[in-house]
């Protein structure tokens, strides 16, 4: 417990500082410069155009899809779009780099100067976006044993690099921005954001400093991080660290570091490059790309409503809570699914309910995807309607909605077929009644001797023989008066 509280006493005396650099892969069918497919699952070194392979005498073409998912992505970051931006080349030798340098952007990109607004642990978050730029990606190693084997399918997918400013103070703030950024690109349907097949990656750049002092800290950068729980983890480690070496009075190295999830650590890769490593020069194969305000304009209505937006038009407009909205926007296609389930007129309370403690849990389960959702949003909608208007229980609801999703037929068709609607006949009810009254004249007597509490017990009797279908407004009211005559 003291050796906790003197490390809680030592943290407490520094500040952490985090800024982003996150890659995202763009949906396009071809690759940044040449025609071969962009996506990269079948065999091995398929998708290879000469192109990519960057073989002498060969021209790159920029591709117009990836310049219009580009500038879609900086105006959802509230960027300031460059009427001019410059491709450069990259230089540095790796494997996986066919061309031995890589086509980029550096002094004049596509976007500048954002930012991005996000929920972290109950507040609102705004960190700054420097810049995103267009890059193409590298190869990919496989390594087996003793041998590494290279596969040239992802060299030259288009990728856009989201650069942050140094914002961010703490690890969950870190990885709830990757999060935030994944379901901005998502929504957009840009990217899919497949942080395992690396389609999402992120580098993370961590210093720290005294927070009696302005100046920022020597960073490391950490590499190819592909989940949240190890941007989290990660970062974690590497400030202890980087505190533990100032705390003993020596100096922070400028590297990039790799994490290992195994070890729960951060290891030396290489000394950090500058700028001036690279050699950048602008790239004499590729003119500069020029774009008017009118083609910007064009593009920012391509942007769909953000998630955020979203989740608060929901809390507005229909009443949800805040934790009800952002599970329900978690999702692009949820909060489509559950806007469908409004159109039918349902009660959008009711209806986040469904989704949230039926559908959703359903999902998780099975492991499925809600556009592969086996029960229509129309459907669900009729069905809530229904329950609005006592036509059936909750409880009948949920027999009904298994049947739905087992054999994707609507609920009238089922109600009717398993005669599952509600009971609400005063003829039929009273009957029922009348029935269990006669039948426990123990229970009758207990009641109107004061003991109200069993009143519950012949609510529940009526209900075990009208196999849940009674109408419970109507049933309360009766049982109550035919125990009170």
């Amino acid at each position: 417990m003291e050796q906790n509280s003197q490390h809680a006493n030592l943290r407490s005396e520094w500040k952490t500082v985090i800024g982003l650099e996150i890659h995202a892969q763009l949906l396009t069918k071809s690759k940044l410069f040449s025609p071969d497919p962009s996506h990269f699952v079948e065999k091995e070194n398929e998708h290879i155009h000469f192109i990519s392979l960057g073989l002498p005498g060969t021209l790159p073409v920029l591709n117009q899809k990836v310049l219009e998912y580009s500038t879609q992505v900086g105006l959802a970051l509230n960027c300031h779009i460059n009427g001019r931006s410059v491709f450069a080349r990259k230089n540095y030798f790796y494997p996986d780099l066919p061309k031995g340098y890589q086509i980029s952007q550096y002094e004049q990109p596509i976007c500048e100067n954002g930012y991005i607004e996000f929920e972290c642990k109950g507040k609102r978050k705004k960190v700054r976006i420097q810049r995103v730029h267009i890059e193409e990606d590298a190869g990919r190693f496989h390594h087996r044993g003793h041998c590494s084997l290279v596969n040239f399918n992802r060299a030259g997918v288009p990728l856009v690099e989201i650069v942050s400013m140094p914002d961010m103070n703490s690890p969950a703030e870190a990885a709830e921005m990757v999060r935030s950024i994944r379901k901005i690109l998502k929504y957009m349907k840009v990217c899919d954001g497949n942080l395992e097949e690396g389609s999402l990656r992120c580098d993370c750049n961590v210093s720290v400093q005294k927070i009696s002092d302005n100046k920022l800290g020597t960073r490391t950068e950490l590499k190819n991080l592909n989940s949240f729980k190890f941007i989290e983890k990660a970062i974690e480690y590497e400030v202890n660290r980087q505190i533990h070496i100032l705390n003993e009075g020596h100096k922070v190295i400028q590297e990039t570091r790799l994490y290992d999830s195994t070890k729960n650590k951060t290891f030396s890769l290489r000394s950090k490059e500058e700028a001036s490593d690279y050699r950048y020069f602008p790239d004499p194969d590729l003119l500069p790309v020029s774009l008017s305000k009118q083609w910007i304009e064009e593009q920012r209505k391509q942007i769909p409503e953000s998630f955020l937006q979203k989740a608060d038009r929901f809390q507005k407009e229909y009443g949800l809570s805040p934790k009800e909205s952002f599970l329900i926007t978690e999702e692009r296609s949820r909060a489509d699914y559950f806007e469908k389930m409004l159109k039918t007129k349902a009660s959008a309370q009711l209806s986040a309910n469904w989704l949230i403690n039926e559908v959703l849990a359903r999902f998780n389960e099975n492991r499925m995807d809600i556009d592969n959702c086996p029960v229509t949003p129309e459907q669900l909608g009729e069905m809530i309607k229904m329950i609005e208007r006592k036509e059936i229980s909750g409880k009948i609801g949920k027999k009904v909605f298994s049947e739905m999703w087992n054999t994707k037929k609507n609920p009238v068709e089922i109600i009717k077929k398993l005669g599952l609607k509600k009971i609400s006949d005063p003829n039929i009810l009273s009957s029922m009644v009348e029935e269990i009254i006669n039948k426990f004249p123990k229970q009758v007597a207990d009641y109107k001797n004061g003991k109200e509490k069993i009143f519950g017990f012949f609510i529940g009797e009526v209900m075990k023989i009208s196999k849940g279908q009674a109408d419970p407004e109507a049933l309360n009211k009766m049982v109550k008066e035919k125990l009170n005559s």
